[in-house]
């Protein structure tokens, strides 16, 4: 299973770090790190820039926002780590945080540095040498689904978040929020999804009973997969957007990447997550199963997944903002405004009584 284990590569061309100013920062804030440092990036991922640190046998990662004009609340560092740090303990899927800093002379942003979880994390395509059918497919979407439970189940008080957001009108500033950012970062080659946003306005289920600690981006390549059991999920990574809100809002985001067989050939073609094979638990099926483990009321999974979908749709387009005015010369995000008009399209399809 060596040979499937995540792996970083060359620093990108325009996302280099200072190496030497980073060196003397770890040295002086990670006690006993011996032998050279060791720079490399993870290729993968279109918003924060993820890095491999090597020094000598200690593996680490470390995260900082991307360069050029960012989402005004996006990136936000000392965030993430401070969810890391709580969570850690009650939800060891964390990745451990060793430390987060604000000084703009080590490499002018905020950034953190945690302790690597070295393992199997699934793309866009489902390595043969896994020897995956249908019964381990279905055995890992229900171990992502069970995962979700197990983070809505954290006491996030006694966990020390009871400050981390504001449950209270969740879903109404979502949807607010989303729109407004939408409107912010259309471009003229994009559809321009009023219909979508009235219709989210309109139809606001009742405020959640329960709020939990959501991850707001829990799919396949974000968590990491045991190499000696690749059934066995041993980390979740990319908490940039956790907050504290509706569960179901955070099945919805899921929901949205979760792409079925049945699905328009666009959205398996663009698909993040292997769930359109043979095997795999539908949306439906997904949905059920996260209200048996929950005994969570599913009445209105038609508004949560449009919501999923129409809230993929605006991170997609934040992303092609960036690209479609010059800011960013990645060819990975040029694709990314028609992935807009697909997941809209489809959020209209679901609006239209669409089965979820």
């Amino acid at each position: 299973m060596s040979d499937l284990l995540d792996r970083a590569a060359q620093v990108r061309q325009g996302e280099e770090l200072d190496a030497g100013r980073l060196d003397e920062f770890l040295r002086s804030s990670i006690p006993g790190l011996k032998g050279e440092l060791k720079i490399s990036q993870f290729p993968s991922g279109f918003s924060n820039l993820t890095y491999f640190l090597r020094v000598g046998q200690r593996e680490m990662v470390l995260r900082r926002p991307p360069h050029g004009t960012k989402a005004k609340t996006a990136h936000d560092m000392g965030r993430e780590y401070k969810v890391l740090t709580a969570l850690r303990p009650v939800f060891p899927y964390c990745p451990r945080p060793l430390v987060y800093s604000e000084d703009p002379a080590v490499m002018g942003c905020p950034f953190y540095v945690m302790e690597r979880i070295q393992g199997i994390i699934l793309r866009r395509s489902l390595p043969p040498e896994l020897g995956f059918g249908p019964a381990e497919l279905e055995r890992l979407t229900k171990r992502l689904v069970e995962v979700m439970a197990e983070l809505h189940a954290v006491d996030y008080r006694a966990a020390g978040l009871g400050e981390f957001g504001k449950p209270r009108g969740y879903v109404r500033r979502q949807v607010e929020g989303w729109s407004k950012r939408f409107r912010a970062a259309r471009t003229p080659d994009v559809p321009d999804g009023e219909a979508v946003m009235a219709w989210l306005a309109a139809e606001m289920p009742p405020e959640s009973p329960t709020a939990t600690v959501i991850h707001n981006d829990l799919k396949l390549d974000n968590v990491v997969l045991d190499p000696a059991d690749p059934l066995k999920i041993i980390g979740v990574l990319d908490w940039e957007m956790a907050t504290l809100g509706d569960p179901l809002m955070d099945l919805a985001c899921t929901l949205a990447y979760w792409v079925q067989e049945d699905d328009p050939p666009p959205l398996k073609q663009n698909a993040s997550m292997i769930t359109h094979l043979p095997g795999c638990l539908t949306r439906r099926q997904a949905v059920e199963y996260y209200g048996r483990l929950t005994g969570r009321v599913m009445d209105r999974m038609d508004f949560y997944y449009c919501f999923g979908l129409f809230r993929l749709a605006v991170i997609a387009q934040q992303i092609y903002y960036r690209y479609y005015h010059g800011q960013t010369a990645d060819q990975r995000f040029a694709v990314l405004g028609g992935l807009v008009g697909l997941l809209l399209a489809k959020g209209q399809a679901v609006m239209d009584g669409a089965e979820v």
